[in-house]
């Protein structure tokens, strides 16, 4: 298992359950109600090995089917990191992961100043929502110790579990391309050692042990503490104590826009807004460009406009035989318009696949169907794309049997539709994440699919047919409804955020100044094209103006709808500790991406480029490899 050496010291052993407090106040379950000891006597779980380095051996540790934790007092943190470089060590981590880190919060001035350290990692929680979100079931919370672990092996890298982690806990390595994160040291448990981070603390600030019971020379075992998220969002094994006094307010030396305000009611800090980058309105284009989720942005974009199209093809034509649609199914631009929607949805579904860690993992996607939101959306869009091909596939012929395949293809794809669209939104609802966790996402998104799905369809017809305006005339209808959805959708949303609090409120701020100036754009191309597609759907267009109107009303509608999707994804921002030093704090990674200190690996960054395909990279390798066998 783990080498125990013979000069180990006693603080690094785990406390003889028979002679230490932990004995005397244990509990029979925690503060949210679940049993602490996690299996019976005589359940299939127990006696079973590890198989740690393939050691077959299962520790004796009296408390291994209990509920282990970590304890952290604030009041005795240095901030020497030496948590850190010992997790980081035993763990063997690169330079830009990290699994335990610490940041700081601050408040007051000079002489009346304050600071509080936060050593933070995975917390092994008893609703661990990494685990409910994972597609490829890479997690498993076992019932030795309670601990939550990851097998980076079964992990496709797609990060989601980094969103729903309220933590920041698992840890994406974007150059592996895949999560990996604290293992909670079982196998220093499993023979009788702390974890190597509570080993390695100098000031004696982290402990560990079965949950609510009390260390030694520790007084309080609170579940939150100032810069600590909500703990009802997953319930976390980790227990604070706080005795000195702070000020009113903290704040994050981070670039993040939050800091953290004394609510006597409540008799805890919570999260407020921070306007610590003044009022001034920015473009912010090249960070927005630059994101790292351009590929999520193409694959929902270009799959609702599909999912539009489609949609209104079976239902308004098949179904309701709706004359324009009707009118389009039964023309040339029919098959065009199948042969453009299948290439468009492949091609996002090929972006989505390219930014995973590993693509040619994309098929452990459909692992976690019973949880995992993703899992379900990977599973109805599958199902829609292939309802896809089929129609379009079995629409090039004209009999009683293709007509038949065609319709049940149809039928097919409904379904995927109505199950990927759902989960396509539903896996937004993030309770971490506080500006996605609103039904503005589904507003927008299938106002998406009225507004791009019907442009869509007026495009191919102007392209393929003669005489397409009472058809425009049509679509822009449905092009207005679709904005008006999404515009709406996006009024309630800015109410909610701006009178909110916390991460949330964080968010509309950096919307209205950091991309103050590209979200007041794409606001005005809203109203605009809203307008001018109700315009259109009254009178029409016509002649080599009509034409020119049409390519700009095109043209305004795609710009506007990358601008909103991109700052979507841009501007959420997280529930996580605060960040103090490098690959914790977003503005020091903006500034090394720029100026190049994100090449050096001794700075913990790394660029985000395990998702771009480099073919000459390919051809070298596998060159390497012939060459070398």
């Amino acid at each position: 298992m783990f080498p125990v050496r013979e000069d180990e010291p006693k603080y690094a052993f785990l406390q003889n359950p028979s002679q230490s407090s932990q004995h005397k106040d244990s509990k029979d379950k925690n503060r949210y109600g679940k049993a602490i000891e996690l299996t019976i006597d005589g359940d299939a779980l127990r006696d079973q090995s590890l198989n740690i380095n393939n050691d077959g051996a299962v520790g004796d540790n009296p408390n291994r089917y209990k509920q282990h934790g970590f304890y952290f007092t604030a009041d005795n943190c240095i901030a020497c990191h030496a948590c850190e470089a010992a997790c980081s060590e035993k763990n063997d981590n690169v330079g830009h992961i990290a699994f335990r880190s610490v940041g700081f919060i601050e408040g007051g001035t000079y002489p009346d100043y304050r600071r509080q350290n936060i050593s933070m990692a995975c917390n092994h929680c008893d609703d661990p929502v990494c685990l409910k979100g994972c597609p490829t079931r890479a997690y498993t919370k076992f019932a030795e110790y309670g601990a939550v672990l990851q097998d980076p092996d079964i992990c496709f890298g797609c990060g989601y579990c980094t969103w729903v982690c309220p933590y920041n806990a698992p840890q994406l390595d974007p150059v592996e391309g895949t999560v990996s994160k604290c293992n909670m040291c079982v196998d220093r448990l499993e023979v009788g050692l702390k974890p190597a981070c509570v080993s390695a603390c100098l000031g004696n600030a982290l402990e560990f042990g079965v949950i609510e019971t009390t260390p030694k020379d520790r007084t309080q075992l609170d579940a939150h503490i100032p810069g600590f998220p909500d703990p009802s969002i997953t319930h976390p094994n980790i227990r604070f104590q706080q005795t000195k006094t702070l000020n009113r307010e903290m704040k994050r030396v981070d670039s993040t826009a939050i800091k953290y305000h004394r609510d006597d009611n409540a008799e805890k800090y919570q999260p407020v807004l921070d306007d610590k980058h003044g009022k001034t309105k920015y473009w912010g284009l090249e960070k927005l460009l630059a994101s790292h989720e351009n590929a999520h942005v193409i694959f929902t974009l270009t799959s609702q406009a599909v999912m539009g199209a489609f949609v209104l093809l079976v239902v308004g034509g098949s179904l309701f035989g709706l004359p324009a649609i009707t009118a389009l199914q039964q023309s040339s631009a029919f098959i065009p318009l199948l042969i453009t929607m299948f290439v468009l949805m492949g091609v996002g579904l090929y972006k989505l696949n390219m930014h995973l860690g590993k693509p040619h993992r994309f098929y452990r996607g459909f692992n976690n169907l019973r949880h995992s939101p993703l899992s379900r959306e990977i599973a109805g869009v599958s199902a829609f794309f292939t309802g896809l091909a089929g129609y379009t596939f079995f629409s090039l012929f004209d009999n009683g049997f293709t007509h038949f395949m065609a319709g049940a293809s149809a039928l097919l794809g409904m379904i995927g539709f109505a199950v990927g669209s759902y989960y396509m939104y539903k896996l937004y609802r993030i309770k971490a994440r506080p500006f996605w966790d609103h039904w503005q996402t589904a507003s927008t998104f299938y106002g998406s699919m009225f507004s791009l799905g019907a442009l869509l369809m007026a495009m191919v017809s102007v392209i393929f047919l003669e005489n397409s305006f009472a058809l425009i005339k049509v679509f822009a209808g449905f092009i207005a409804f679709g904005l008006i959805i999404e515009a709406v959708g996006l009024i309630f949303h800015a109410k909610d955020l701006k009178k909110g609090s916390g991460e949330g409120q964080a968010a509309f701020y950096e919307q209205t100044t950091s991309f103050g100036k590209t979200y007041y754009l794409r606001n005005t191309l809203l109203v605009f094209n809203i307008l001018l597609a109700l315009i259109i759907n009254v009178s029409s267009l016509s002649g080599g103006i009509g034409i020119i109107v049409g390519i700009l009303f095109s043209l305004s509608i795609v710009l506007m709808a990358y601008l909103g999707r991109i700052i979507f994804y841009a501007l959420v921002i997280p529930t996580t500790m605060p960040g103090a030093f490098f690959w914790k704090n977003k503005g020091f990674i903006d500034h090394a991406r720029e100026s190049g200190l994100a090449d050096m690996q001794q700075l913990g960054v790394a660029h985000e480029r395990h998702h771009k395909f480099d073919v000459k990279e390919l051809i070298q390798t596998i060159k390497s490899n012939f060459f070398s066998s």
